[in-house]
């Protein structure tokens, strides 16, 4: 009974978890064509040599650090929210979340190899990568069901979902 309970918990919380490692995945690309774009090859470079220098621990200090001054920024997207700057709190939030994870995919990209060596972080991130793939296969079934849903028969869309938008626009035009 509890276990059935708290699936939907359970799939929010997986959906959560894969939109963040399609965040990293994607903005992975966008970092890599900043730093193209921007001399922060050089600087990727030269961070990689300073890191080889550090040891492991150190190294753990490197990849943390840089996410620490999004703090206040996150702080000021709260502060929009609660003075209802609706769009500019939403933006701002979004902007810090996504330079954060762009952030740390290109410090993560540099400080893996010497992360791995602690085999605490080996174990985590080993974890992470189970922990991820069984989000995959948690949320995978339900995505499924929604695209036949949306498909209906074939590549027509099912008369029960034609009746429930009709229902949606009906409501819409209503409240009007």
């Amino acid at each position: 009974m509890l276990r059935r309970l708290l699936q939907p918990v359970w799939v929010l919380l997986a959906v959560i978890f894969l939109i963040e490692a399609w965040l990293w995945d994607h903005l992975e690309p966008i970092v890599a064509w900043f730093v193209a774009k921007i001399p922060l090859q050089s600087f990727k470079t030269w961070l990689a040599e300073r890191v080889d220098t550090l040891s492991p621990a150190m190294t753990l200090i490197v990849f943390v650090v840089p996410v620490i001054p999004l703090f206040p920024l996150k702080m000021v997207g709260v502060w929009l929210l609660m003075h209802e700057y609706w769009m500019s709190a939403i933006f701002t939030i979004l902007f810090a979340k996504l330079l954060g994870v762009g952030v740390t995919a290109f410090v993560f990209d540099v400080t893996r190899p010497k992360l791995l060596e602690m085999g605490w972080f080996e174990k985590l991130y080993e974890f992470i990568l189970a922990l991820r793939a069984k989000a995959k296969a948690l949320v995978d079934p339900i995505k499924q069901r929604i695209l036949e849903a949306l498909r209906g028969n074939g590549d027509r869309w099912s008369s029960r979902m034609l009746r429930l938008i009709q229902r949606f626009r009906k409501s819409v035009h209503e409240a009007r």
